[in-house]
């Protein structure tokens, strides 16, 4: 297993966050696979970006709503293929509306691909992981899981549930020295926060004792920490990238 390459795989990593978070763990030496759903432009566009700094990289069409999809994934380009150091479960999807507006199935989806997708790529990792007896898994939740924020309910529901299986699954895999976190970003720079209309942002950026917006960088690097030797022994925890926004 040591011969094989050291692996960060990152789900949605074509675009933003994910992107960001791509990129700084190839910076840090690590061969990077990221998925995406539909773009595949933007996921060669990244993989061809990490190789002309010098990195490794690969693109792979996933679909994380899809739970078999994901189990062949893991059983065709991952098992005995590479050497699984970090699992980064960041892709994620809105679908926003009041609670008694929304529709079923926006719900159900939400959570499919948020919260139940996450939850079979760590499981798949953990088997490898666990083997391997060394892993670290990152879970990039939300500041409104910690908060709430109204016409999010799914969204909400979804990345409150990822921090409880964060600390769930860190307490079962502590003993196979397998760390598990989340981080939490705030109000991140972002093609959504790009389109808002001044005065939306205004009250945003009221909200943030900072005053102003993250950026994916700020995400990437508490991922490059946790996932790093001096993060060892830290596990089950939710590191909150917000710029001091807790309400």
């Amino acid at each position: 297993m040591s011969e094989l390459p050291k692996t960060a795989l990152v789900t949605g990593g074509s675009r933003g966050i994910g992107r960001s978070i791509a990129k700084r763990l190839a910076r840090e030496g690590l061969q990077v696979y990221l998925t995406y759903v539909s773009k595949p432009e933007l996921a060669e566009e990244t993989v061809a970006d990490i190789v002309k700094a010098g990195g490794r990289a690969a693109a792979f069409q996933l679909d994380v709503a899809d739970p078999e999809a994901i189990r062949n994934f893991f059983a065709s380009e991952v098992k005995d293929k590479i050497h699984l150091s970090v699992l980064v479960n960041n892709a994620g999807m809105t679908k926003d509306g009041l609670i008694l507006r929304m529709k079923e199935e926006d719900f159900d989806r939400v959570l499919n691909v948020n919260l139940k997708g996450a939850f079979v790529c760590l499981q798949e990792a953990a088997k490898i992981m666990s083997r391997q007896r060394v892993g670290r898994i990152v879970n990039i939740s939300s500041v409104v899981a910690q908060m709430g924020n109204a016409g999010q309910a799914n969204y909400v529901s979804s990345k409150s549930g990822l921090i409880g299986l964060t600390k769930t699954a860190a307490q079962e895999l502590a003993s196979r020295n397998v760390t598990v976190n989340a981080v939490t970003p705030g109000f991140i720079e972002s093609d959504m926060t790009d389109v808002l209309p001044e005065k939306v942002r205004e009250a945003y950026l009221e909200r943030i004792p900072m005053k102003r917006l993250g950026s994916a960088e700020d995400i990437a690097g508490a991922v490059a920490f946790l996932v790093s030797e001096d993060s060892g022994y830290i596990t089950g925890q939710v590191l909150s990238v917000n710029g001091g926004m807790y309400m």
